[in-house]
């Protein structure tokens, strides 16, 4: 494997942990009844549920 593979790899790695670790803390979000402020295509928006979201000016 070369050192660009084993990078590729690596990042692979790191980016899939990421992805866990935000569900993970959105999840607990949820179930505790707060918000989470996230950017979705440019803007940001306030989470409140699934159902319920807020854009922020």
């Amino acid at each position: 494997m070369n050192k660009s593979e084993e990078l590729q790899k690596k990042s692979e790695i790191v980016l899939e942990s990421l992805k866990k670790s935000v569900a993970k803390a959105l999840e607990r979000k949820r179930l505790l009844g707060q918000y989470a402020v996230i950017s979705q295509n440019g803007k940001i928006i306030k989470l409140f549920n699934e159902k319920e979201k807020q854009q922020c000016d």
